[in-house]
């Protein structure tokens, strides 16, 4: 019997097949927003262990594991490593038909070069032949990303990181690896106690004194220089939604002042402030040429009593209500209007909004930059083989296919770039399957442009992090 993973995985259509191999397997990746440790890349750590590497902190295997009845101790808890990869083992053959099936397999062929299907049966001769490998240098951290053919990639940052480990990597890794600017705290109004003490670990950062909204953005700005003088040229926004609700400087400084003291504000409020410091973040990403990426639609710590106990990014997340496209309209206006407007990619969440999405972003392509204003690669919840088709079938009806910048690995692993592969075998599937149609031609110049742009090209293009 074939390997699960092998040369015609995910394919229907012998065409795509074909593509993929031809021209989408050996681009290298550029990984534009991930969630990977500097500190890791910058010590060059080596995992003690196959759990260490691919179960601590992925909340989409924990999710797996909860919802399979396995209980919180051998997730989260105090179990020893080989007992949590057992148990995530014994959960992996109920997982067929999800992704995490596949990037399993994946994963396992491509780092390890491990073929047999994962399950209680196997656990233990996988276990210790990978975590042995680990274990060597030619498996820690640095290796791993040179063995998946990674061209650059960027971390997510808060402004009040230092940098201190980006600085270590330049100096010692060909690859590049930026910061992305991540300044969600600075919009978290909810919690007045949690705003008072980021607000003063970014007075401590920016060596600046903040009283009033004027400092505020004065010390984001402050942050925003050094992180660009530190190679980033990017920022990432997580938005539960984007409610457009312009308020004067005045009425948002009265927020920033409650907020300060320890008072709630009302949603209203909370809304001005929002959009007057996120226009402005967004301002400082056109001046300094930045792309940035806009990431709505996340229900986030659903479950109060889990979060309370665990923190956020643990597994109790969701999909939100759906987009309020007034407000994403009249914010990308707002910056348009006065040429400020730096190029954008729009990710959502609901499945819901995937045309909403799209057509917005086509309001605000003004022909300076191909794809400027963009919607981006299947998210989160989404990023599943119906959610990679849906969007790309999407963006073929409403968009430019061939402009698209392509995927995002949008993990914590260093074990999650098979993602890659992913991605390319259902695209070039797609493709291929719209030649066997008759509607796109199957004339080699234009597949081979099309595959190697999405693949690899178009994001080396857009994001220009060679120059």
């Amino acid at each position: 019997m074939a390997a699960f993973i092998n040369p015609g995985f995910l394919f229907s259509s012998k065409t795509g097949e074909k593509l993929f191999h031809d021209y989408a397997s050996d681009q290298p990746i550029i990984d534009f927003h991930c969630h990977l440790s500097p500190g890791f890349i910058a010590a060059d750590k080596r995992f003690d262990n196959l759990t260490q590497a691919w179960l601590e902190d992925d909340h989409y295997k924990w999710r797996a594991m909860r919802i399979n009845g396995t209980d919180e101790h051998y997730c989260t808890g105090l179990a020893s490593p080989q007992e949590k990869f057992i148990k995530w083992a014994e959960c992996v053959p109920f997982t067929a038909g999800n992704p995490l099936f596949h990037w399993t397999h994946l994963e396992l062929a491509r780092y390890f070069g491990l073929f047999d299907l994962l399950s209680a049966r196997t656990a233990e001769r996988i276990y210790n032949v990978a975590s042995e490998m680990l274990r060597t240098s030619e498996f820690s951290t640095r290796s791993l990303i040179r063995k998946m053919n990674v061209e650059c990639l960027c971390t997510t940052d808060d402004p009040v990181d230092d940098l201190a480990f980006h600085r270590i990597i330049r100096g010692s890794f060909e690859i590049p690896v930026l910061p992305a600017f991540r300044p969600d705290n600075v919009l978290k109004t909810s919690e007045p106690g949690k705003f008072f003490t980021y607000i003063k670990k970014l007075e401590l950062a920016s060596g600046h004194e903040i009283n009033n909204i004027v400092s505020l953005l004065e010390a984001l700005e402050m942050r925003h220089e050094y992180f660009h003088q530190n190679g980033c040229r990017l920022s990432d926004h997580g938005l539960d939604n984007l409610h457009y609700l312009p308020a004067s400087p005045g009425d948002v400084n009265k927020s920033f002042l409650k907020l300060m003291k320890g008072k709630s504000i009302s949603e209203d409020e909370s809304r001005g402030f929002v959009t007057l410091v996120l226009s402005e973040l967004c301002r400082m990403n056109y001046r300094r040429g930045w792309v940035q990426q806009l990431h709505i639609g996340a229900l986030r710590n659903n479950n109060a009593r889990m979060y309370k106990k665990m923190g956020p990014d643990t597994g109790w997340d969701s999909i939100g209500r759906s987009i309020n496209p007034e407000g994403v309209s009249m914010f990308l206006s707002s910056l348009d209007e006065d040429d400020h407007l730096a190029r954008t990619i729009l990710y959502n969440l609901n499945p819901a909004d995937n045309e909403m999405i799209l057509t917005m972003a086509g309001n605000f392509n003004d022909g300076s930059v191909p794809g400027k204003v963009q919607y981006g690669a299947a998210w989160w919840f989404l990023d599943q083989k119906n959610g990679i088709e849906k969007n790309l079938r999407d963006i073929s009806s409403i968009g430019l296919l061939s402009r698209f910048v392509g995927m995002v690995t949008d993990s914590r692993s260093f074990l999650s770039y098979p993602r890659h592969e992913y991605f390319r075998r259902i695209a070039c599937n797609f493709i291929g399957e719209e030649v066997d149609k008759g509607l796109i031609p199957n004339e080699e110049e234009l597949l081979k442009y099309i595959i190697e742009g999405i693949s690899y090209k178009n994001a080396k293009e857009y994001f220009g992090f060679n120059k």
